[in-house]
């Protein structure tokens, strides 16, 4: 719990960082990411962590969409515990588009 306050935290800190004047375009990227890949750590089991790595080498759009959502349940305070592989298989599952049954006809 007290984990789960403290990405809270880095997470309002990058929304209300300082003006453009203070921080340079790089400096901000890298602390945005340092601040992501920290509430990745907190929020996710070592389990869920790691087929989130393995999801990101394959579909890097479907991890970045997980990770979105994870970090607005986190920074609005929704989020309550930690995020288990069973839990983030469920999230996948809600994600992933169905696949198309192509039927082919021979005449």
């Amino acid at each position: 719990m007290m984990q789960l306050s403290i990405v809270t935290r880095l997470t309002e800190d990058e929304r209300h960082g300082g003006s453009p004047q203070d921080r340079s375009g790089m400096d901000q990227d890298r602390k945005a990411r340092a601040a992501r890949e920290q509430m990745l750590r907190v929020v996710f089991t070592s389990e869920a962590r790691e087929r989130l790595t393995n999801i990101r080498m394959v579909k890097p759009d479907l991890a970045e969409s997980i990770e979105s959502q994870i970090f607005q349940l986190v920074s609005t305070g929704r989020l309550k515990h930690q995020i288990t592989d069973e839990e983030l298989k469920q999230m996948l599952g809600q994600l992933q588009q169905p696949k198309r049954d192509f039927k082919i006809n021979w005449k």
